[in-house]
């Protein structure tokens, strides 16, 4: 692996942020890996743990951790023969400042915006 001298250690180039925003999106489009995340904000746990209060098996748990880790949203670790799950709060960092850059406009009010066409379109014969 060649290290690039003309860019600092530890920054992502624009196609690697792009690509990190992508996979931190997929993992957060299933219910299942969204639940685990909620879980794990509480506390480290073992995959064993995580795994109980779904209706799946070891094996499908163990995928959603797969993923889950690959867009650093997690990491996992041995303990002895137990392999725990731990919450990597920092990998929705990206994804947070990318979602902010939407907080310059106003957010819609559907209950307004419903009454506005309601009132236009009872207005016009």
């Amino acid at each position: 692996m060649s290290v690039d001298a003309s860019r600092p250690l530890g920054l992502k180039t624009g196609m690697d942020k792009a690509h990190a925003l992508d996979m931190v999106f997929a993992a957060l489009a299933d219910p299942t890996r969204r639940a685990i995340l909620a879980m794990l904000l509480e506390d480290d746990m073992a995959v064993t743990d995580v795994a109980e209060p779904f209706e799946m098996s070891l094996a499908a748990i163990s995928k959603h951790l797969a993923i889950l880790t690959r867009a650093g949203l997690i990491s996992q670790e041995r303990r002895g023969r137990v392999k725990w799950c731990k919450l990597e709060p920092d990998a929705l960092r990206d994804a947070s400042i990318w979602m902010q850059g939407f907080g310059q406009f106003e957010a819609v009010h559907l209950d307004a915006f419903e009454r506005f066409l309601r009132d236009e379109l009872c207005d016009d014969p």
